[in-house]
């Protein structure tokens, strides 16, 4: 890695100072981590990893781990030795981009490749050449623009701003300021320009970031197709009108997409041209601190959903070529584009780079108070080869072969480190498909500090079973490994489905179930068809299988939670630029003469049944029957006892569940309960005493009726 030293905005102060001061020397202090402060906090031995202790299979991969250790350390160090802390360095935005002071403007930017740099824009007519930055030698150019005599600002709040170069190939073009943290679509031409965000009042939040939650239940959205109109919606009508439903369903946590700038409105938010700006589309940067400072005060965090594996390939208004180099932010040639997402890869090898992908994560922590990200797309990151046409199954040395990207895995455990440093309530969550062992493991553990996992597996099996198998063929054997196969000591995030399923191509769970039925067949004053009792029924034990047996936290994509009908399909070119397909029929699950409001009561019922008993994240759990003949699942989380019969057409009557608990059993849940579009086949009066026989492995059991397509939920009866 090539590193330098920057002393900071020297222009702005007037001088060209690039001495080293006595903190910044890299000859400093060579020790630096050998710190009291640093020894509690890491492992530096690979050998005395705690990863290795736990997990038997490891040891063979040792080598892996003293390289990707070995160089997290080497690039910490510099980092300290440099800049005193990581969050120093992760605070870029403070030297890069548009710096305001009392006394002007200083704008900044790294392009080592550029000959000429000037900011240009409608403050000045656009005259290209007028503000001309000097370079250094370090690939930075700046400029410093003192206040107008009358002390505003030369460039005013709102102002459409460029930055005008002449390129690495000789070439005058304009570009976005790759700091910028505003953004405006152009409605002559549709690219997107830069904007000078200084508002004279600065959104001051108002309630602090809630107390870190037990577990997460994860409310997934987009701001976008929040609504019921076909068309793009907006923060403020999301605080409005979102909130208030995610606080009542009983999620403590939503996940936003599509937050970060990015000009395709149809990549779903997943090619950001500009990191740092909010998607104007929706509103403003103080539209969404509004949002997430009222999440904050009904008691819900709010996570980003982050893309920092690749980034858009525009040039325009991305930071493709944007010093006329392909090997700015990004691998040279080739091993710099994403052949599938037709992208540009991050070379997180690069010092700047570094600095710039931190220095992104500080700034929402800070600027705009998110309580953590999900990581998009790690498994590209972890492997030279992306995931691309590679099956993982499980062998070790997939994962610690010299396909291994080390210098992404050093990105994201220095990301990991820095994001809990900010904040140590922080919640990062990594999606990979591929179960990169020690994930989610702590730094210190000799993992790479994610907090959860993405449970990829389970509504992949969902969405496979309702595609290619008879109901009576479910093996209940293959449903409860892929709900119960984690690694051990790391966390996962499950759910029965996100935004991922429901992308044009494929249907939401109801969909595949209702069929098409979902458009006539829905009013609970029609006669029920077999399609309607099965769609309901089994939406409602899809969800909760997963809930309880699949992770120790919880997610659903919004919409989802009362079965939204159809999928999801953003305004493109082959269906006529259409919203129809992008936003989200709330009217469907307040209407109580639709089926969808009982699945919605369901969903809520669920979600307090755990506030109630706990279950999340670590409550003991047990599965002590898979009975394919029969097609029931029984197993105890928490201390509740989960008990669902998956059978099509066969309910049972006396029928055994082993538990460990020595008391009476009563029923706190019933999917079969009318409000939630059963039929009132159980008698949740009726208590069900324990005999003390051995069953299933347990030391007693209790006897059941248990409905077919149903789901019953026990819980021992205490002070009987």
């Amino acid at each position: 890695m090539n590193t330098y030293i920057d002393s900071g905005n020297s222009i702005a102060s007037k001088t060209f100072n690039r001495k080293l001061s006595k903190k910044n020397s890299l000859f400093y202090q060579q020790s630096i981590l050998e710190r009291e402060e640093f020894i509690q906090r890491y492992e530096r031995n690979a050998d005395n990893l705690q990863i290795f202790h736990d997990d038997g299979y490891l040891d063979p991969f040792r080598k892996h781990f003293q390289v990707r250790n070995g160089r997290f350390f080497e690039v910490l160090e510099n980092v300290l030795k440099i800049e005193t802390s990581l969050k120093d360095f992760a605070k870029g935005y403070e030297k890069y981009g548009f710096i305001v002071n009392e006394n002007g403007i200083l704008y900044k930017e790294w392009a080592p490749g550029a000959k000429e740099v000037y900011i240009t824009g409608d403050f000045n007519n656009w005259n290209n050449t007028q503000y001309s930055c000097t370079p250094d030698n370090f690939g930075n150019w700046e400029i410093f623009i003192p206040r107008n005599d009358d002390g505003t600002n030369v460039i005013p709040h709102g102002s459409q701003v460029k930055t005008y170069i002449k390129d690495a190939n000789g070439d005058y073009v304009y570009r976005v300021p790759a700091w910028i943290t505003t953004t405006k679509q152009n409605e002559d031409n549709k690219l997107y320009d830069g904007v000078f965000w200084n508002p004279e009042i600065k959104y001051e939040f108002k309630n602090p970031r809630p107390p870190k939650h037990r577990c997460a239940k994860i409310y997934e959205c987009h701001i976008g197709m929040a609504g019921i109109e076909s068309r793009v919606h907006s923060f403020k009508e999301f605080t409005k009108n979102v909130l208030p439903r995610v606080k009542s369903l009983g999620y403590n946590t939503i996940q936003i997409m599509a937050i970060q700038e990015h000009a395709y409105y149809g990549s779903f938010g997943y090619h950001v041209t500009n990191f740092f700006a909010v998607s104007s589309r929706f509103g403003t940067p103080d539209d969404l601190k509004e949002l997430i400072d009222t999440a904050h005060g009904l008691g819900i965090s709010v996570l980003m959903d982050l893309v920092h594996s690749h980034a858009s390939s525009n040039v325009v208004d991305g930071i493709n070529n944007w010093d006329g180099t392909d090997y700015h932010y990004f691998h040279a040639g080739s091993k710099g584009k994403h052949e599938l997402w037709d992208s540009r890869l991050f070379d997180y090898g690069k010092w700047e780079v570094l600095r710039f992908l931190l220095s992104n994560l500080s700034w929402w922590l800070n600027e705009y108070q998110f309580d953590g990200f999900r990581f998009d797309g790690i498994t590209s990151m972890l492997y030279l080869h992306h995931g691309m046409g590679f099956g993982f199954t499980g062998n070790y040395q997939e994962y610690f072969s010299e396909n291994a990207d080390i210098d992404s895995l050093v990105y994201l455990m220095l990301a990991n480190d820095l994001i809990h440093d900010i904040y140590p309530d922080a919640i990062t969550i990594a999606e990979d498909v591929s179960g990169y062992p020690s994930l989610c493991r702590t730094i210190k553990d000799g993992g790479v500090g994610f907090d959860y996992r993405m449970a990829m597996a389970v509504p992949d099996k969902w969405i496979k079973l309702l595609k290619e198998a008879k109901d009576e063929d479910w093996d209940m054997d293959d449903v409860s490994h892929t709900l119960t196969n984690r690694r051990h000591q790391e966390k996962c995030i499950c759910y029965a489905e996100c935004h991922d399923q429901a992308l044009v191509g494929d249907k939401t769970l109801s969909m595949w179930l209702f069929d098409k039925e979902i458009y006539d067949n829905m009013s609970v004053h029609q006669p029920e068809t077999l399609t309607t009792f099965r769609g309901v029924q089994l939406h409602k034990m899809l969800r909760l299988i997963t809930f309880a047996l699949g992770g120790e936290g919880y997610l659903t994509f919004m919409g989802n939670e009362f079965g939204h009908p159809e999928w999801i399909d953003f305004p493109r070119q082959g269906n006529g630029w259409s919203y129809h397909y992008a936003r989200r029929r709330w009217d469907l699950a307040d209407d109580k003469n639709l089926r969808y409001s009982q699945l919605l009561a369901f969903d809520k019922a669920m979600i307090q049944l755990e506030e109630d008993n706990h279950w999340l994240p670590y409550g003991e759990q047990y599965v002590s029957l898979k009975h394919n003949g029969d097609k029931v699942i029984a197993f105890e989380r928490g201390n509740l006892v989960f008990v669902f019969n998956f059978h099509p057409n066969q309910s049972f009557e006396h029928y055994r569940i082993g538990t460990r608990h020595n008391e009476d059993h009563e029923i706190v849940l019933s999917s079969d309960d009318p409000e939630f579009g059963g039929h009132t086949r159980v008698d949740k009066n009726v208590k069900f005493p324990v005999i003390r026989e051995q069953w299933c492995n347990r030391p007693n059991y209790i006897q059941i009726y248990i409905p077919n397509r149903s789901v019953i939920v026990f819980r021992p009866k205490k002070g009987n």
